[in-house]
């Protein structure tokens, strides 16, 4: 069998199970299996592929039809232009968070700097903000070790070497360090959202995605315990769920945070909500 006609096969099947996008999808697994990028698939697409290739790509497409996602079988996903590795142990990076990314290099704007994110898993936030900001000193923290060498082995892979990561729940390992640009994209959905029986999100670690209080806990929380940590004129940047941004920057206002705002995603919706410490409060 050649490779159009594996494609087109695994097309109709991947469709079937439900899949939007069963092209697509076909041709990430099989330029997995391949080691080829898609466009050597349709360059080559006359090429028959061998009985093993064929029984391996056949064993992706069918954990793919039960829902599991590409990111996770293929192991790999791209963010801002990077390709991270990914694990079953964190969240899958996903376009809306480059949201977060985007202003927090807005307000990066000094040649040097001190950013951390908090809850980091693959790293994904860290690395790009680092990948554009060399003369920042960025720390990645998350409280599960297989997280932290996940991260760690993305920065090696990707020779980015300002970034440190540490094994901390929150700031637990931080002592009294201090930081101008504080990052998070905490756990932020209730423990009855509707999301969480849907696509890829069924398979990802449920720690990272609840949180109490609506979904709101984590975020209320970070915004107190930020204070201590954060840098006079400092900025703290979260992401949170499409229905969260007025509460989210209410609770920044209430915890004095100033110049506070919520920033909307690729689709409009509002994604980010970000406030400037100021000098009363940075004690």
């Amino acid at each position: 069998m050649t490779i159009e006609q594996l494609m087109i096969q695994a097309g109709t099947r991947l469709s079937a199970a439900g899949s939007t996008t069963p092209r697509l999808d076909a041709e990430v697994l099989l330029g997995h299996v391949l080691k080829r990028d898609r466009t050597w698939l349709y360059t080559w697409s006359d090429r028959d592929v061998t009985d093993a290739e064929r029984s391996h790509f056949d064993t992706l497409v069918a954990a793919r039809n039960h829902g599991e996602p590409i990111a996770y079988l293929v192991g790999e996903r791209e963010f801002w232009g990077l390709r991270l590795q990914t694990r079953a142990s964190t969240l899958i990076p996903r376009q809306d968070t480059e949201c977060l990314v985007e202003a927090a290099l807005a307000k990066a704007t000094a040649l040097d700097g001190r950013a951390l994110d908090l809850g980091t898993g693959s790293g994904a936030i860290a690395l790009a903000f680092a990948s554009e900001r060399p003369g920042w000193q960025v720390t990645g923290v998350d409280r599960i070790a297989d997280a932290l060498s996940l991260a760690q082995g993305n920065a090696e892979r990707l020779g980015i070497a300002s970034v440190e990561f540490l094994e901390s729940d929150w700031f637990s390992a931080l002592a009294d360090r201090r930081f101008e640009l504080i990052l998070a994209n905490p756990p932020y959905l209730a423990d009855d959202d509707p999301h969480l029986g849907q696509g890829d999100v069924r398979f990802e670690p449920r720690s990272a995605l609840v949180a109490n209080d609506k979904g709101l806990a984590d975020l209320r929380h970070l915004i107190v315990a930020t204070r201590a940590h954060l840098e006079a004129q400092g900025w703290l940047l979260l992401e949170h769920g499409w229905t969260q941004g007025q509460a989210v920057a209410e609770a920044l206002r209430q915890a004095g945070y100033a110049d506070v705002m919520t920033l909307a995603d690729l689709a409009g919706q509002p994604r980010v909500s970000l406030g400037r410490m100021p000098a009363c409060l940075s004690s």
